[in-house]
């Protein structure tokens, strides 16, 4: 049990953990192609990205929270950080 929360105090303080899921690489790639960097809110079906998704790509340091939406608040508008298009790129 102290081994999993150790491992959510360091991403939370900015160590990086191993590689991404498939569902987060995908995400990240998706960034690639967009100008500055900017991560899809939705998948290609349409439906939202999972939250979990977002703030676990943030957690790790591979996407950061770009500006707020004033008309969705609880969106989380992100771009990719320079890791996350090493990552991306990478695979």
């Amino acid at each position: 049990m102290a081994t999993t929360k150790g491992k959510t105090a360091a991403r939370r303080s900015g160590a990086r953990a191993g590689a991404p899921t498939a569902s987060q690489l995908a995400w990240l790639k998706r960034g690639l192609t967009q100008p500055g960097g900017k991560l899809p809110l939705f998948d290609d079906g349409g439906q939202r990205v999972n939250t979990r998704t977002i703030r676990s790509c943030i957690d790790q340091g591979w996407a950061e929270p770009w500006f707020a939406n004033p008309t969705k608040p609880d969106w989380l508008v992100c771009k990719l950080t320079e890791e996350g298009r090493r990552l991306s790129e990478g695979e």
